[in-house]
């Protein structure tokens, strides 16, 4: 169990605050980090692993013009992730990932380029993080890692 996602739990719990995930290039990475701690269910609502853009688009409501305007590797798809997913879920936070873990990539969106998205009451903050070409497996590790500490953030932990 990731002590990071140990301390998600304890405090979305203590705070009364239900959680979303929206994942591409985690496939899931991240939500399971969460259930696998023991009482995940008093706080985790949902998780959507939306790897396609047509996922994106029906599962979370990813406008296709934001997806034709700036790629599935972008802060404004990251956010409508997360938008989405708190909408979906009925969540109070919601993060995303979306990104290229490895290996490809281009000169205008490398290999290790991951979007991230949190969308609370407050609103929607968004970042990228690029890795470099670690390897498809260090990049996720690190992106599911950096969206544990955006919920903490979050939290206000």
């Amino acid at each position: 169990m990731l002590l990071a996602a140990v301390r998600v739990v304890k405090e979305a719990t203590a705070q009364g605050v239900t959680l979303a995930t929206a994942e591409s290039c985690t496939g899931g990475m991240v939500a399971a980090a969460i259930t696998d701690v023991p009482g995940s269910s008093a706080s985790f609502l949902a998780g959507y692993v939306t790897y396609s853009n047509a996922a994106k688009q029906s599962a979370l409501g990813v406008p296709a013009a934001v997806l034709a305007a700036h790629g599935a590797v972008s802060e404004p798809v990251a956010a409508a992730m997360a938008t989405g997913a708190r909408a979906a879920s009925g969540a109070l936070v919601a993060v995303s990932t979306t990104g290229i873990a490895g290996p490809g990539g281009s000169e205008f969106k490398p290999e290790g380029r991951v979007c991230f998205a949190i969308a609370t009451p407050a609103g929607v903050e968004t970042e990228t993080i690029d890795y470099g070409p670690l390897g498809r497996d260090r990049v996720r590790v690190a992106a599911r890692d950096h969206a544990l500490a955006l919920l903490l953030q979050a939290l206000g932990a």
